[in-house]
């Protein structure tokens, strides 16, 4: 069993930057796939990005991909997702999730959740 608790969001300019973090409790976070989820009220969660339990494979969303960046410490228990050039529609409640078998972009695969973290976008 892992817990996730993301940190980072905040409110920031369009065109601005920010860095989620993700942290998961637990000794087997390395055995875990981790993804990047997105949900505004009203609208299904959707996906932003994953990477695989080792780091060697990244995938994204078609909405993210060249502003947006995966990437996890396994000696650190974190993954991240480093935001650029943000623009006003990434404006949601952002939540990592984690599964030790499932790496792709539906959310409902993934086992472990955690509780969200807002991100608001000024235009």
């Amino acid at each position: 069993q892992v817990q996730l608790v993301e940190s980072g969001g905040g409110l920031v300019q369009a065109g601005g930057s920010l860095r989620l973090s993700c942290a998961a409790s637990g000794r087997s976070f390395s055995s875990y796939n981790m993804g990047w989820f997105r949900q505004v009220p009203g609208k299904d969660r959707e996906f932003a990005a994953a990477i695989n339990w080792s780091g060697s494979g990244t995938i994204y969303a078609d909405s993210v991909k060249g502003r947006f960046i995966i990437s996890r410490d396994n000696a650190k228990n974190t993954v991240y997702l480093q935001m650029n050039s943000l623009k006003p529609e990434d404006t949601a409640v952002y939540y990592c999730a984690a599964d030790r078998e499932y790496s792709g972009s539906y959310y409902d695969q993934y086992e472990y959740w955690g509780q969200g973290t807002q991100v608001t976008v000024s235009s």
